[in-house]
């Protein structure tokens, strides 16, 4: 399995002869949030699917699906596609609750809880609870969308990769989320063989490097600081948006 982390929540998974994106963010700004960091991604063929976590913009983001080929499945949480349908015209959308799995090709996805809000927006009609997924072929990997700290993560695991979320794009954290402390946490509940640190260091809403440019700049470090001592099993991997990991 080789991963390429985009930035953000967006990470390219190749296994078995099929590519797997997860939350694309294609494209260099996104609202409020600055001038993305880092190279734009780059992707050599269009993925033969797409996981969506949850429909936050920055997660599922119209304007990167749109581009996207109709053959391009689009494995959604339930209650998604009706909304997606409607922005996106007629897809090949596939819906999941925890536990339900799809295949691509010869690998495995299958649907994980999350502990995050499922809304479009904070009072938006438009809703979809969260989720995670596990992506399994000869290797596994569980990428964690968007979540708090839950201990149902036990679970999840044991998995060979976790792309975990221990940051996000502001200088403080809302419910929901992982900073990097509780992430090490939830890699001793899931325990992977490794882990990528994913949404930091990629988007940042302008002013905000001012303020508190070490929460751009430190959290997977600090990852990697807090999982030595609370999952010693679990290699660490920092990568920079645009690097690359062969699961061994």
């Amino acid at each position: 399995m080789d991963v390429t982390w985009w930035g953000h929540a967006t990470v390219a998974i190749r296994e078995r002869g099929v590519t797997i994106l997860t939350d694309p963010v294609l494209r260099d700004r996104l609202a409020h949030l600055h001038r993305r960091r880092g190279p734009r991604p780059r992707l050599d063929r269009a993925p033969d699917a797409v996981v969506v976590s949850h429909l936050h913009a920055d997660h599922c983001d119209l304007p990167s699906l749109r581009p996207l080929p109709p053959a391009t499945k689009l494995i959604v949480p339930r209650g998604a596609a009706a909304f997606l349908r409607s922005k996106l015209g007629e897809r090949d959308f596939v819906e999941l609750r925890a536990g339900e799995e799809t295949k691509v090709g010869d690998v495995t996805v299958r649907a994980t809880p999350a502990a995050h809000d499922g809304g479009r927006t904070p009072k938006s009609k438009i809703r979809a609870v969260a989720l995670g997924y596990v992506v399994t072929g000869d290797s596994s990997a569980w990428f964690g969308g968007d979540t708090g700290l839950f201990d149902e993560m036990k679970e999840i695991g044991p998995v060979d990769l976790a792309l975990v979320p221990v940051w996000g794009w502001g200088w403080t954290l809302g419910p929901g989320h992982l900073d990097p402390g509780r992430a090490a946490e939830a890699m001793r509940l899931v325990e992977p063989a490794q882990a990528v640190p994913i949404h930091w260091g990629t988007l940042w809403p302008i002013g905000c490097g001012r303020v508190r440019p070490d929460r751009f700049h430190r959290p997977g470090d600090e990852f990697k600081e807090f999982t030595s001592t609370a999952a010693p099993q679990t290699d660490v991997r920092v990568l920079a948006p645009g690097e690359s990991l062969t699961v061994s």
